[in-house]
């Protein structure tokens, strides 16, 4: 029909300028209130430049998109909350312990995680949340195949290796089961499911 509009169909995954402004709009408002929080005051001038700032750091500079899933789980935000105040108070004990243990000796290790997930925003949540457990620090991230490098405190044997990377994954699924996708929760669960699935068979094997 003559005058008629032609729909133009978006690829998969793309977002229009407008939603995308609106899936980013929670990353923008968290941005001006740590500018609120690092000037320790609120007044026209601070919010207007916290503002300003925050459009030009996410739009302006080259940084990857980072978009929200527009979901989250009250509970499992719960849990993962408790989790962390619960690993970061034990994990300051040990440390605590460690440094004044004349016996103890540092034997670290840099190690490698291979995560779950590709998102940039779990990527980088998972990585603060290991770092601000004393006793481990993420050293580098390799974005394209989702790796995670960390030094770890009081790794002597294989088996502790191990415990990091069971403890990095959990914290990675935690994550996700608060506030990534759906389609991430259910990979994130049928991942869990063939971890104990072959944690059952290996001991069955050794029975």
């Amino acid at each position: 029909m003559s005058g008629a509009r032609e729909e133009t169909r978006r690829p998969a995954g793309e977002f229009s300028p407008w939603r995308a402004v609106w899936r980013q709009l929670p990353l923008l408002v968290a941005l001006v209130a740590l500018w609120l929080l690092l000037w320790d005051h609120i007044d026209v001038l601070t919010v207007v430049t916290g503002v300003l700032l925050a459009v030009a750091v996410t739009r302006v500079l080259y940084l990857p998109p980072v978009l929200l899933s527009g979901r989250f789980n009250p509970w499992r935000g719960l849990l993962l909350g408790l989790r962390m105040i619960a690993d970061v108070s034990f994990a300051s004990l040990q440390v605590a312990a460690f440094a004044v243990d004349p016996r103890w000796r540092p034997m670290n290790a840099i190690i490698s995680v291979q995560l779950l997930t590709r998102s940039d925003l779990v990527t980088t949540l998972t990585a603060e949340a290991i770092s601000v457990v004393p006793g481990t620090v993420v050293v580098d991230i390799d974005r394209e195949r989702g790796l995670l490098y960390l030094h770890a405190l009081g790794t002597r044997t294989q088996a502790d290796v191990e415990r990091v990377r069971r403890d990095v994954l959990g914290t990675e699924e935690r994550i996700v089961l608060a506030i990534g996708t759906h389609d991430q929760a259910e990979a994130i669960r049928a991942a869990r499911r063939e971890r104990r699935s072959a944690a059952r068979a290996a001991k069955g094997g050794n029975a």
